[in-house]
């Protein structure tokens, strides 16, 4: 305040017979913030020049000095002057508007949230003291005090059941705070506003919209959609609480079906995921159950409408005919004469109650040996079957035939007949190989020669070798034993060679060995083949050494 007098008045002892002078120095007097304080000079009374602030400047310092004269009377003396606190400042909320949260279904008591306000004035007086109240509630559902706040902490808890989110999502309160101790006469006050959002639980179970739900599928077809499942949940959308897992709890004992979960609607996607065989199982009836994917609060129970009926039809198609084994393996001997009837081989139309017709056909048979009956699928063949034929690998023939129904539209299969041809004694051995080379001189003279057969054994070696009997020099000119001093003029021979096999049945052929004889240098090799070519053929004796091996026997000639 302005022009109070300071209540001490401060004069020196030894101003009954003297004229002294009083001064101050110090912070409020003569230095910032100058001027505050005055002192007469003549009287030492102190006075205030202008307002004080408590929470600016709570106290000041300053220095009392006597003088005579201009001397020092006496030694200076401190004094420090309090500001008392006044009521002039209102209670401030720390946030304009405090923002708190409660679950639904709290029980009375349940805290909730604390506001604060602070108060400029000693807070060791009652112009610092606050005091909090509700002042209003919005909406006011179910009860008008749903909650109730400590006036002296500012902790906001519940005094009422009934948080219901489903219901009411959050509360608006305007909170009070005033000084004084909440004195409503001399106290200061002020306001903030307090939102509290009620969160959610899972107090409510997902419900089927419906008791029974209806779906058809073709058979045979997986990853489809059946049905759309649909529920209610009053929980808050796309939380656990309300995010619903589907399950079928009776009706599909082999597994055929799933039911996820659609992230967006909630929905149950009813889902083949193994194939459903029309000719074994026309329909199915599927309970589901609908829960969520946290367990429901306490003293929840799922309730009747969790739980529905899903009837399922299964539609049909027309299928595929199915040859029975697939491939069909079969053993035969080769060289079967074309019209020889093989086996038969059919295909069972799945399509039971469609009384269709099927039809064969044959798709692949890369040797063209066989044909099947349309109607009956008996298989004959229409050439002799080789063994050896280029088309047969590892003694395995393989036929692809087709079999049609006629349905709408049609379906067709096919099938592979799996011939393991044996091995007959169908080929004569040849000699190998057909063309040797021999020097005309008597040394070296040795050439091996020996026979093929495509034939397996045992119709293929060891083999007989004999010259042939015509033309009727071959006996003359060639033998099987040497004749000391010949020799053999150089040029090309060719020596009928007659071969046999050890076949049951032997089979036997007339091979021609062509045998170029060559003047050879010393390591052995034809140095004049070109004029053995010119020369033709000449006759002369060969001594021939036949050495007997199984399977290909080498035959030696000596000269």
């Amino acid at each position: 305040m302005v022009g109070v007098m300071v209540r001490s008045l401060i004069r020196s002892d030894r101003d009954k017979n003297r004229m002294l002078r009083y001064s101050v120095t110090g912070p409020g007097a003569d230095q910032p913030p100058n001027g505050i304080f005055i002192i007469n000079p003549i009287s030492g009374q102190l006075s205030v020049t202008k307002p004080l602030d408590r929470e600016h400047i709570s106290n000041f310092h300053v220095t009392h000095a006597v003088d005579l004269n201009g001397n020092q009377v006496e030694n200076p003396i401190d004094i420090v002057i309090n500001v008392i606190d006044q009521n002039d400042n209102r209670p401030e909320f720390t946030h304009t508007i405090f923002n708190g949260s409660v679950p639904e279904g709290s029980k009375p008591g349940s805290f909730v949230m604390t506001v604060t306000a602070v108060d400029k004035d000693d807070p060791k007086t009652a112009n610092g003291m606050l005091r909090y109240k509700i002042l209003s509630q919005n909406p006011q559902s179910p009860s008008s005090n749903m909650f109730t706040i400590n006036n002296k902490t500012g902790d906001i808890i519940t005094v009422a059941a009934g948080l219901d989110r489903e219901k009411v999502t959050q509360y608006t309160l305007i909170i009070q705070a005033t000084d004084m101790e909440g004195n409503p006469t001399y106290g200061l006050s002020n306001t903030a506003t307090t939102v509290i959002r009620i969160t959610d639980v899972n107090d409510n179970p997902p419900e089927f919209t419906t008791d029974t739900f209806f779906g058809e599928v073709h058979e045979n077809r997986v990853n489809v959609i059946v049905a759309n499942l649909t529920v209610t949940d009053k929980d808050q959308p796309h939380t656990p609480a309300w995010s619903a897992v589907y399950r079928i709890i009776d009706g599909d004992s082999t597994g055929r079906f799933s039911i996820p979960t659609d992230p967006t609607t909630n929905e149950g996607l009813l889902t083949v995921v193994k194939p459903v065989d029309f000719e074994l199982t026309r329909s199915f009836m599927l309970t589901v159950e609908a829960v969520n994917e946290v367990p429901l609060a306490r003293g929840i129970h799922l309730p009747r409408q969790s739980t529905a009926t899903v009837s399922v039809r299964i539609l049909d198609i027309n299928e595929s005919p199915e040859f029975s084994p697939n491939p069909k393996p079969i053993k035969l001997e080769e060289g079967l004469p074309a019209g020889s009837l093989l086996t038969t081989f059919t295909a069972q139309d799945p399509d039971r109650f469609m009384r269709q017709t099927v039809r064969y056909s044959k798709m692949y048979d890369p040797a063209n040996w066989l044909e099947i009956d349309p109607v009956n699928g008996r298989i004959s063949t229409i050439a002799i079957l080789d063994r050896e034929s280029p088309y047969v690998k590892n003694n395995l023939y393989n036929v692809t035939f087709m079999a049609s129904d006629n349905g709408i539209p049609p379906a067709s299969g096919t099938g592979t007949l799996q011939m393991y041809l044996l091995d007959i004694n169908d080929n004569a051995p040849h000699v190998f190989p057909p063309e040797v080379e021999m020097c005309e001189k008597p040394d070296p003279n040795a050439v091996n020669i020996t026979a093929s057969d495509p034939d397996l054994t045992p119709n293929a070696g060891p083999f007989a070798f004999e010259l042939a009997n015509r033309p009727s020099d071959v006996r003359r000119n060639w033998t099987l034993s040497r004749v000391n001093g010949h020799s053999l003029a150089s040029g090309i021979y060719e020596v009928p060679i007659m071969i046999t096999d050890s076949g049951n049945l032997p089979m036997s052929n007339t091979s021609y060995l062509k045998v170029k004889v060559c003047q050879c240098d010393h390591h052995g090799d034809c140095v004049d083949m070109a004029r053995i070519i010119a020369a033709g053929l000449g006759i002369i004796l060969l001594f021939i050494c036949l050495h007997l091996m199984e399977k290909k026997s080498p035959l030696l000639f000596h000269l």
